[in-house]
């Protein structure tokens, strides 16, 4: 069997060889940085969201008397509750987490 000859590269050759080597390293190692970035903020949102958990609530909220309940909702990180009181809409939005008071909206006619 005869084995193949490899020739040495030339100058040029070998000057462009690590040239390539050399942008491979970088691009290898700028695709490194990014992978681990991205595992990064991955891991941190994961950690982070775990505490904010809430397990129960027992919320009691006192309604206005004669209101009537006619919709509720959910808008983000908000529940939407829509009252009837004595012929006036009202709104009332609570934080989806802690079920706390977030605002109020009252609509009335002109007058």
């Amino acid at each position: 069997m005869t084995e193949t000859a490899v020739p040495e590269p030339t100058p040029e050759q070998a000057a462009l060889f690590s040239r390539v080597r050399r942008m491979m390293l970088i691009a290898g190692l700028t695709t490194a940085l990014a992978i681990c970035a991205v595992l990064i903020a991955v891991g941190y949102r994961l950690f982070k969201s775990e505490g904010s958990r809430v397990e129960s609530t027992d919320v009691t909220a006192t309604l206005p008397k004669g209101a009537k309940l006619v919709s509720t909702g959910i808008a983000g990180d908000r529940l939407v509750v829509t009252l009837d009181v004595g012929g006036t809409v009202e709104i009332r939005t609570f934080d989806a987490h802690t079920l706390k008071p977030a605002g109020r909206l009252r609509f009335a006619n002109e007058p």
